[in-house]
């Protein structure tokens, strides 16, 4: 069987005014298992559909050769809600179903057939019958019921109709199916979302296993290092290709920056040169004297020579060299992300619900958040809470256990319908879901919204972070991708001080390059840190307090959990 080949050269892709994919060149052999990375909105999920032949491109040239077939999985099951789970299947598997119809067709022509036709009509039906046990097609249903076991969906009816399932279950039905079919080429787009830790272990196996091509888009990070060996970053409208996995990609961008780096203090140290030599040749040329004496008239005529051919050169070569440097200058590489603790006192708590600012904002404070009593309604319940000053607090639990909810009581932005929530100092709070901006504001509006303060040194606050280029101002919120989105919401939190950080799922949207980042700039921070989230890596990272919570309330609290500070 011929191996699968992908290759894309100068492929282009636009919707309307917006430019997904430019000029993008780039090749996968065979074999390979890359993963696919950038901010949402930069153009993954697009580059996939190209692949999988569900979208063309506007130019270029892209080659799909994989005989073995391509299984694709979307991000959303592709079929109406009154369709059943064997409709599911049957569409993932539709390569190895249209195989065995035509496997069927082939033997009831078999019939009345002699000699010379009879020999033909075998050997069409020989060759489909090959193909057909090369993908394992008699054990693909059964691989279909191995897979949804695996991915925490035992016996599931193929009766059921999908609009029963949850969305998370029709999300492992559909990725299931499409691993049973065992294609050569595999695309999947965003597999491990709805996924628990144990399902996708079985996941990454399994495609470790895979002896085929694999494309995935993700974000997350424990995944790429365990199965893929290449990493394709999207972002601006190209793709850059890095080797030797995901600890290959961090090596090479932190190889990156030092490169970018060195040229900016090289750009630097060679612009300084020259208006040094050019400010030295000035005055040398005003120490030499403008006329010669008449006693000396022979040397003073070298000397007028000199001081036109001489200092003056220099002079010249110097100011055009500057010219060109600051005609051309290179960026620095933006600041690695801060985030600064305003350390407050816990003094003159009044008491009652709310933010405290506390005191005169000397001291830090022994107590930054204290709960008691809270209810929300039948949302949440928490007889006593208390977080430190500088204390670390990871909260998980299943959707709906109320980790939202207890961060926005935390936040003040929830006043409990009993109880009491003390929190003093200024709180900083990265919501889940994006905030409301009216979409007509430009990016540095929205990054300087409520906030004193001339718009051009916000802006400048802006591009120093490194989130946005300055191309990028242009745009108005409307037009942000749900990745740019989130970094307006994170540079709004790292560019002012706070007591205490709410991160709630602070991974989602972003590219794992930022999210590492993100992660370096928390390990600096001294104030109290609140995180919920699902991302694996920084989980295993965190050290701090661990809180689990099912159902509204505190199932269990470990005073400590290992790994790198986060």
């Amino acid at each position: 069987m011929v191996a699968a080949q992908l290759s894309l050269q100068h492929v282009t892709r636009r919707y309307d005014d917006h430019m997904v994919l430019d000029d993008v060149s780039f090749t996968v052999r065979p074999g390979e298992k890359a993963g696919i990375i950038g901010d949402n909105g930069a153009g993954k999920s697009t580059l996939l559909r190209l692949v999988a032949g569900r979208d063309l491109p506007d130019n270029g040239e892209l080659t799909v050769v994989a005989p073995g077939g391509v299984g694709y999985l979307a991000q959303s099951l592709e079929l109406p809600p009154d369709a059943s789970v064997q409709d599911a299947v049957d569409l993932a598997l539709a390569d190895l179903r249209d195989l065995e119809s035509r496997m069927r067709h082939a033997e009831s022509g078999l019939r009345g057939l002699t000699g010379a036709e009879l020999t033909a009509a075998l050997d069409t039906y020989a060759g489909l019958v090959a193909r057909y046990e090369a993908r394992g097609g008699y054990e693909a249903d059964a691989r279909v019921d191995i897979a949804l076991h695996g991915l925490g969906l035992p016996g599931l009816d193929r009766a059921r109709v999908l609009g029963s399932l949850s969305g998370g279950e029709r999300s492992r039905l559909a990725l299931a199916a499409t691993l049973a079919s065992r294609p050569e080429l595999l695309l999947l787009d965003e597999p491990t979302n709805d996924l628990d830790d144990q399902a996708v272990a079985w996941l990454e196996a399994h495609l470790r296993a895979h002896r085929g091509t694999v494309l995935a888009v993700t974000h997350d990070r424990v995944f790429l290092e365990k199965v893929t060996t290449t990493i394709l970053e999207v972002g601006e409208g190209k793709v850059a290709r890095y080797g030797d996995g995901y600890d290959g990609y961090l090596a090479a961008k932190a190889a990156e920056r030092r490169r970018r780096l060195r040229e900016y203090e090289d750009w630097c140290a060679e612009l300084a040169r020259n208006r040094k030599l050019a400010a030295t040749n000035v005055a040398r040329l005003d120490a030499i004297p403008q006329k010669a004496s008449l006693a000396v008239f022979g040397h003073g005529a070298f000397r007028a020579r000199g001081r036109g051919h001489g200092a003056m050169a220099r002079i010249r070569n110097a100011k055009e060299r500057v010219e060109r440097l600051t005609d051309h200058p290179v960026a620095p590489p933006p600041e690695p992300l801060v985030f600064a603790a305003r350390i407050t006192t816990a003094a003159g708590s009044d008491g009652g619900g709310g933010n405290d600012d506390g005191g005169d904002g000397d001291r830090a404070p022994q107590v930054t958040a204290e709960l008691t009593g809270v209810r929300v309604g039948d949302r949440l319940r928490v007889p006593a809470l208390r977080i430190a000053g500088g204390e670390r607090l990871l909260i998980t639990g299943p959707n709906g256990a109320g980790k939202t909810t207890l961060l926005r009581v935390l936040a003040g932005e929830l006043p409990p319908d009993e109880g009491t929530a003390r929190v003093h100092g200024r709180v900083a709070h990265l919501r889940q879901e994006a905030t409301p901006w009216p979409s007509g504001l430009t990016l540095p509006q929205a990054f300087a919204h409520g906030r004193a303060g001339d718009l051009d040194e916000h802006t400048d606050a802006l591009l120093s972070l490194g989130l946005f280029t300055p191309a990028d101002l242009r745009l108005t919120v409307g037009e942000l991708s749900y990745g740019q989105r989130r970094r307006i919401e994170l540079a709004r939190l790292v560019s002012e001080p706070a007591d205490l950080l709410l991160l709630d799922e602070p991974t989602n949207h972003l590219s794992p390059a930022l999210v590492e980042e993100l992660e370096e700039a928390l390990v600096g921070y001294s104030g109290a840190l609140v995180v919920v989230t699902h991302d694996r890596r920084m989980r295993a990272r965190f050290t701090g307090r661990h809180l689990e919570m099912r159902a509204g309330h505190v199932d269990a609290d470990v005073t400590a959990t290992a790994g790198r500070r986060t």
